[in-house]
């Protein structure tokens, strides 16, 4: 029989503070400082919400990282933390020397409670060097005197009722708290809703802005002030839900005009913007160009898909100095068929020393195209992944893609479209040649390199709408399947 290890006297302790339910305040305002990570935990974990609020009212630390352990939602519970800065908002002394300065509520993990992780098992000592490394994890922001609310949010058509009832309890609390939302994600929004959100959780505090919406350009233009004062933007995502609202014809009025310029006007204003998407946002073509002129900021991500750009956009690729120092290209479902890709082949050759990953998936390109860019792509040495599906290429021309990138030594993931001489005079693909030429490229570029994730597939099956592929993780479409 094997002797169980004694609680230790700070698991005794807590266990003894959670069994009071008449605890409040004035009891935790004498408790150690090092007590209260391990006995917050403990409370929020087992649902002791009286606990939980008196906690929170009397928190020692500037910051209170409380969204990290509140990752499945609990409406009582999230009610009791909020009851809580309430009861600390109404106190009129603090005696705690390091008060609450800051309450996150983001689902992330933070490094405050790793550093007190130790405090469980009796290996933190109050106000040591361990309240000391707390500081030092805390953003800027902690170090102000007005309690400041952090929290991500995604406004999506149906609330849940943990987000109604922050929203609820923020809107009446604006006067007295600082609310700030690093990120931002709107699905679907009336555009009188955002503006009263925005008026909560001020613009200039988002770092990341993702909007999807059904509006028309009359309500982006409507809403492009709010845009423009995000000014501290690092990332920004446009992907219109309808994309019937927002494709204009060839012979728009000056009205329209105005409200897209209006709108993207906004661009000069974002000071620190690294990642842009725009994702279906049809009014752009013959603008994106225009878009780019606005940047101040040199981009590391730009992702422009499933949208027409003109030849006048595209050949403004190779002149943007805002792309000198991009890692990341995307630009999957942009049909480049009809184009010239020589400016987006002087492109790449341009970042050939920073570009990290390509993403040219059902571009509609043909075996001329990859011949204009075969020269620039060999020349990315620190290209990682790749990405070519959905196009239509022949045996002997990505044969000669693969004997070019010898020297990509860090590619990790390649992505390349089945041989046209997989098809029949149907479209159909034959599995036995498909497999055959699938393992003479791989079997090839192994001479050259070792490829570490490399597949070919197929174009959808049309009936069944699925993929064959070849390599990594091999699969056939499901006719296939049935048939064997």
């Amino acid at each position: 029989m094997s002797a169980q290890t004694p609680p230790t006297l700070l698991k005794l302790a807590m266990q003894a503070l959670l069994r009071d339910e008449t605890l409040d305040m004035s009891a935790l305002d004498k408790l150690p400082m090092v007590f209260f990570p391990a006995l917050f935990k403990e409370a929020l974990t087992g649902r002791h919400t009286t606990t939980v609020k008196a906690m929170v009212a009397a928190w020692p630390f500037p910051c209170l990282p409380v969204g990290a352990l509140m990752k499945t939602p609990d409406l009582e519970t999230f009610q009791a933390v909020l009851a809580g800065v309430d009861t600390w908002l109404q106190r009129k002394f603090h005696p705690r020397r390091g008060k609450l300065q800051v309450l996150d509520l983001r689902k992330k993990h933070h490094e405050f409670w790793s550093i007190w992780a130790g405090a469980e098992d009796g290996g933190c000592s109050a106000e040591t060097t361990d309240e000391q490394q707390v500081v030092k994890v805390l953003p800027r922001y902690a170090l102000r005197r007005r309690l400041k609310v952090v929290a991500d949010l995604c406004f999506r058509p149906r609330a849940d009722e943990e987000q109604r009832c922050f929203l609820q309890w923020a809107h009446q609390r604006k006067g007295s708290i600082q609310f700030c939302c690093p990120e931002m994600t709107i699905w679907a929004q009336p555009i009188h809703i955002m503006k009263e959100i925005l008026n909560v959780f001020h613009p200039e505090h988002i770092r990341v802005f993702e909007l999807n919406t059904h509006w028309n350009v009359f309500l982006l233009a409507a809403f492009a002030p709010c845009l423009g004062e995000m000014r501290n933007l690092h990332k920004l995502l446009l992907a219109p839900i309808s994309t019937s609202v927002f494709k204009i014809s060839n012979r728009t009025t000056d009205r329209e005009d105005k409200c897209i310029n209006k709108f993207i006007s906004q661009f000069s204003r974002f000071n620190c913007l690294q990642h842009l998407s725009l994702k279906s946002v049809y009014f752009l073509r013959d603008r994106i160009n225009q878009v780019l002129r606005c940047l101040t900021t040199p981009l590391e991500t730009l992702s422009i898909t499933y949208c027409h750009i003109s030849q006048a956009d595209l050949n403004y690729f190779s002149e943007c100095s805002k792309l000198s120092e991009l890692k990341h290209l995307d630009m999957k479902g942009v049909p480049l068929k009809a184009l010239d890709l020589m400016p987006l082949r002087v492109l790449l050759e341009n970042v050939a020393d920073t570009l990290l990953s390509l993403d040219l998936k059902a571009c509609r390109m043909k075996d001329s195209h990859l011949t204009v860019l075969i020269p620039a792509l060999s020349k990315c040495s620190q290209l990682c992944k790749v990405n070519f599906y959905c196009n239509e290429f022949s045996m002997p021309i990505l044969r000669d893609l693969l004997q070019h990138t010898a020297n990509l030594s860090k590619m990790n993931l390649e992505k390349y479209p089945a041989p046209l001489e997989c098809y029949d005079e149907f479209g159909y693909v034959s599995i036995e040649r498909f497999v055959q030429l699938c393992a003479e490229q791989i079997d090839r570029l192994r001479v050259i390199r070792q490829p570490k994730c490399i597949s070919f597939a197929t174009h959808m099956c049309p009936r069944c709408g699925e993929r064959c592929v070849y390599g990594m993780g091999s699969r056939l479409c499901l006719c296939q399947r049935r048939q064997r």
